[in-house]
């Protein structure tokens, strides 16, 4: 494609994204994931989509398939207790996302036969859905023309389109619309497409090393036709995890979690001995999340446990 480019073709002047170029790529050369497979359910799709938030997906995609053994269904999930959901949930992070997704299962099983809805406004009267996880849903799952926008996607209609290094000052909304006009009008194609477009910002247009070289549409690039631009500008240093409450609110959910008993304060306090006063918040935090309780003795178990 770069050699199109050099040969005369130049940036699209529209500043649009070809779909064709990039549907083609896409089914060249997509990844082999559990979740794309044909007959994947709307249920698999979702919870796909809350384990994928901020987490790998080499992370994700075993315990996504132990999850789908043991609870294909939403009234599967909603028939075990939160202790174990938290439980399955393992290293993937951010746990109170088991809380919601344990929660939201119910009102699935209980409002909606079992079966995730297919449209936008109905997934986000859910517990725990927000506007992402909807429209990505109603799109992975059900093959509808929605946009759905997510931080690969607006890095690569920032460079596209905007000739930007980054997506700095666009509202969520703008976003939206830009995506949904570049959409083909076949509902079929304009979900491949979006799956496209995330895909093509997490492998090939990636934030710290793009390959443009191997950029399906590199062609009508206006960043890279421009030389692309601040392409060394410092890149926003990593989120520090060591030492902080996170780190530490692992700490204590883990010695909750790996125990088949309830847990002491005493352990707890060896998990976490530098700060005492950040253990204390953290245990708090955990409390109030929900993911952690307490018995009639004082000690500590899963939430529901």
């Amino acid at each position: 494609m770069i050699e199109q480019r050099a040969a005369g073709r130049g940036p699209n002047p529209s500043g649009g994204i070809d779909a064709r170029l990039l549907i083609d790529w896409f089914r060249r050369t997509a990844r082999d994931l559990p979740w794309r497979a044909p007959g994947t359910t709307g249920w698999q799709v979702l919870v796909s989509e809350i384990m994928l938030q901020q987490t790998p997906v080499v992370r994700v995609q075993p315990i996504w398939l132990d999850w789908m053994r043991r609870w294909p269904t939403p009234s599967a999930l909603a028939a075990s207790t939160a202790a174990e959901t938290v439980r399955a949930w393992g290293k993937l992070g951010y746990p109170r996302r088991a809380l919601r997704l344990h929660e939201c299962a119910g009102a699935i099983a209980r409002d909606h036969r079992d079966v995730v809805p297919d449209d936008v406004e109905t997934l986000l009267a859910l517990p725990g859905i927000g506007d992402y996880t909807a429209r990505a849903v109603v799109c992975f799952a059900y093959g509808r023309r929605a946009p759905v926008v997510d931080t690969n996607v607006r890095r690569v209609v920032a460079r596209a389109v905007h000739g930007e290094a980054v997506a700095e000052g666009a509202t969520g909304k703008r976003h939206l619309a830009e995506v949904a006009a570049m959409l083909p009008a076949r509902a079929d194609r304009a979900a491949v497409f979006s799956a496209a477009l995330m895909e093509l910002g997490a492998l090939v247009c990636t934030a710290r090393s793009p390959a443009c070289a191997e950029c399906p549409i590199a062609a009508d690039c206006r960043w890279l036709a421009a030389g692309r631009p601040d392409a060394g500008k410092p890149a926003r240093p990593a989120q520090r995890y060591a030492g902080t409450d996170r780190q530490v609110r692992g700490r204590l959910l883990d010695v909750v979690r790996g125990s088949n008993e309830p847990v002491t304060k005493t352990a707890l306090d060896a998990a976490w001995t530098s700060d005492p006063g950040q253990r204390e918040r953290a245990l708090v935090s955990l409390l109030e999340d929900g993911l952690l309780g307490q018995d009639d003795t004082g000690r500590f178990t899963l939430a529901g446990g």
